[in-house]
């Protein structure tokens, strides 16, 4: 009995495949054959690759949900500090603290 073994392939293999199935020299079924892998993994590698070649395109995107992102980060900061003076400030008023 063979064990149906999970493999994982690197980005380059990915890569390499993804590149020959964009070629079209070959079918999808040669290339699957040629790197022994199935073709409906070949085709979400593919589908994957062309979804990330876009938004590669649009950087500008990213940087701006990262700096939103930033800027959001900052502001829930500076809110948490104002909140733990506001509340170490309650506490001594009531006479919790020593």
């Amino acid at each position: 009995m063979q064990k149906n073994i999970k493999r994982q392939h690197n980005a380059e293999f990915k890569t390499t495949v993804v590149l020959a199935l964009l070629k079209q020299e070959e079918t999808i079924n040669q290339i699957c054959s040629k790197y022994g892998i199935h073709p409906t993994q070949a085709r979400r590698w593919k589908e994957q690759a062309l979804a990330n070649l876009k938004s590669s395109f649009e950087g500008n995107n990213i940087t701006k949900q990262l700096q939103t992102k930033d800027s959001l980060i900052d502001e829930l900061y500076r809110q948490l500090g104002q909140l733990k003076v506001e509340l170490d400030w309650l506490k001594k008023k009531m006479g919790l603290t020593s």
